[in-house]
């Protein structure tokens, strides 16, 4: 699930984007802004993935915004001056949305995006998003524990905290980094974070995930002791 927002001076144009976001299965549109500012201060504590961004706006524009993003956001322009093509690629935006857009082109632009994270090393990123009943929640990898395969879901052991996320554990296992190993057939344990290996369990932060002997051999490579 791809996250994202939108900025764009005209709400008109939102709306679109709206529309089109919601007819994408695997991107969701956490909000919307018609000021860049106040976009810029959402994501300081709110990072996303993709970033629907108009180049011509008041204030600050799009290729101004654009500068100021981290290196790991992408960046699909939005705009009805197709003038600003090349100054955007030069930008390295992923792709360039000329308004009047369809939901076609902007679902090709989506699949784009989605193709880059799939094809990005697993350790490029520190953190995921997982879906929960309260939408989607930012795991960093630092602060995760272990996470254990509970039916359906899959329970993300934080620190701090404790998130459920209907998925399976395949899926979680192909999007957490080289450094979580598996312990058990339903526990995927952090190895940074490992304090104490016995035969039967470790311990991590604190808390206690069970090893089996199918998986002890790999967790003892995993941490230099085999």
């Amino acid at each position: 699930m791809l996250s994202a927002i939108a900025i764009d001076d005209e709400s008109m144009a939102l709306e679109v984007i709206k529309s089109h976001a919601s007819k994408v299965p695997f991107l969701e549109l956490r909000e919307t802004f018609t000021n860049a500012i106040q976009a810029l201060e959402f994501l300081k504590s709110n990072p996303v993935q993709v970033i629907f961004l108009d180049i011509n706006m008041p204030d600050i524009s799009g290729i101004d915004v654009a500068a100021l993003l981290p290196k790991e956001t992408l960046v699909i322009f939005t705009t009805a001056y197709s003038d600003y093509a090349v100054k955007g690629f030069e930008l390295d935006a992923l792709d360039y949305l000329l308004k009047p857009f369809n939901l076609s082109r902007f679902l090709k632009a989506c699949q784009k995006a989605q193709e880059w994270f799939d094809l990005q090393p697993k350790d490029a990123l520190n953190y995921l998003f997982i879906k929960t009943g309260d939408g989607q929640i930012r795991v960093d990898f630092e602060d995760l524990l272990f996470c254990e395969a509970t039916g359906n879901y899959v329970s993300f052991q934080l620190k701090e905290e404790k998130h459920l996320s209907r998925m399976t554990f395949a899926e979680v296992e192909k999007l957490l980094p080289s450094f979580f190993v598996r312990t058990h057939r339903s526990f995927l344990g952090n190895s940074n974070l490992i304090s104490k290996v016995e035969r039967h369990q470790l311990h991590i932060g604190g808390r206690v995930v069970p090893i089996s002997s199918t998986f002890l051999d790999q967790v003892m490579e995993r941490i230099g002791k085999k």
